[in-house]
């Protein structure tokens, strides 16, 4: 079986970390602009989740540049840094100096809001401030050889599943939740409501996963190069796959959780910067038409009313284009909000980190 790794190395390399996290920050943040001529009159710097890179560079970044130079006359420049989410907020936490943060879940974003950069209630935006959705997820091979359908099948044994890490990324916190969740829901071929049935199944599936990567990006990287049979991920990764000419299947459970993607203003740098009016326009594009409609391009669902309507001059793939949501949809709420599911799960004695050390001191 291949290696597994193990989450308390996460715990004893956390400074290495922040400083890799500081360092590729720095190293990945690129500006959007390819044309040296342009010289910008502003300049906005964002840290975004690995999964959101492609919706984010070719569509939403451009387009908010053009979108507000022809409103202000103002031409800015959006330098962006990608990472895995957890890896994110952390670097942003020890001193990146990002001013706007499109992370994979709520958390993260809290994280920077207790070191004391978020001063005001970012969930009182629209929508709580989240700016897309998407679903829980499996990738598997072309045609489905082994049959993978729904949560019970991930827990048969021989079945070897990759995920990214709960203790790396802070996004594949929804695959342990989603996880612990069908078990509970009655969804995963144990009895509902029963905790002590759900670790169980918790366990069975930790028993088949052979890689924990870093982050879904590169989980799913890793599954494209030929390792396992099943990838825990997120529609939007499968879409992006897709879209880079790397075909796997995708299967989406009939219950599943949906992935809220946060996205806040990181107010003690915006104002440090004086790019607080430009990190709010930048904020409030995330949610309007021009943003929403390329969303499902993207394997990202839309907050607001469905938009049908394509913006002038545009191509774009219609909402519906995406599979309909399943009708067993969910949401973090129904395990008792983040807080809960934090304290439950992954906290230093949460059930997926005792489960995985577990697991993982069986080899």
């Amino acid at each position: 079986m291949p290696a597994r790794t193990d989450p308390a190395g996460g715990r004893r390399t956390l400074a290495l970390l922040l400083f890799v996290a500081l360092l590729c920050a720095a190293c990945e943040r690129k500006s959007t602009d390819s044309s040296p001529a342009a010289s910008p009159d502003a300049r906005l710097v964002l840290a975004a989740y690995s999964a959101a890179r492609e919706l984010l560079e070719r569509e939403i970044i451009p387009a908010f540049e053009r979108s507000h130079h022809a409103r202000t006359g103002q031409r800015v420049r959006i330098e962006s840094s990608y990472l895995a989410s957890g890896a994110q907020a952390r670097a942003v936490a020890a001193g990146f100096e990002a001013d706007v943060a499109v992370l994979a879940l709520a958390p993260d974003i809290d994280r920077i809001a207790a070191a004391g950069l978020i001063t005001g209630d970012w969930t009182a935006r629209p929508h709580r401030g989240i700016f897309a959705t998407t679903v829980v997820a499996f990738a598997v091979r072309p045609g489905n050889p082994r049959t993978i359908h729904d949560w019970p099948d991930l827990a048969r044994p021989g079945l070897s599943v990759l995920m990214p890490n709960p203790r790396t990324s802070g996004g594949a916190m929804w695959n342990g939740a989603a996880l612990y969740g069908a078990a509970l829901r009655g969804d995963a071929g144990v009895p509902a409501n029963d905790p002590d049935a759900a670790t169980r199944y918790l366990r069975d599936v930790l028993r088949n996963v052979v890689i924990l990567d870093k982050g879904a990006r590169e989980s799913i990287i890793t599954f494209e190069k030929g390792v396992g049979d099943v990838a825990i991920t997120y529609e939007s990764e499968i879409v992006a796959g897709r879209m880079a000419g790397r075909l796997n299947d995708t299967v989406i459970p009939p219950s599943t959780l949906q992935i809220d993607i946060p996205a806040a203003v990181i107010d003690t740098h915006a104002d440090r910067h004086g790019t607080r009016e430009l990190a709010e326009a930048f904020v409030a594009f995330l949610q309007a038409p021009a943003s929403q409609r390329v969303l499902p391009r993207y394997g990202f669902r839309s907050v607001v009313p469905l938009l049908t309507e394509p913006p002038p001059g545009s191509s774009p793939l219609p909402a519906t284009a995406l599979p309909l949501a399943p009708p067993g949809l969910w949401n973090i709420r129904d395990l008792g909000g983040w807080p809960q599911v934090i304290r439950t799960l992954f906290g230093e004695q949460g059930l997926f980190t005792r489960t995985w050390e577990g697991v993982y001191a069986e080899d």
